[in-house]
């Protein structure tokens, strides 16, 4: 998660609420699980495609970016 990219739409966080959440103080997001449970990575590839300014980096075994 590129905090410095965020823009805080919370589109993450409300497409997979189990991995991402926002801080209250900028609304920036945060990576509340860093390596996802496998039932969630569909959740996690399309918070990261739905990211205005693509803050959220994947890799290949399913870990999101921090």
């Amino acid at each position: 998660m590129d905090t410095e990219r965020c823009i805080g739409s919370g589109m993450c966080a409300l497409t997979a609420g189990e991995v991402f959440d926002q801080r209250e103080s900028d609304g920036k997001a945060v990576v509340l699980r860093p390596q996802p449970p496998a039932d969630t990575w569909d959740a996690v590839r399309d918070a990261a495609g739905l990211c205005p300014v693509a803050a959220i980096t994947l890799w290949a075994d399913g870990r999101s970016g921090t």
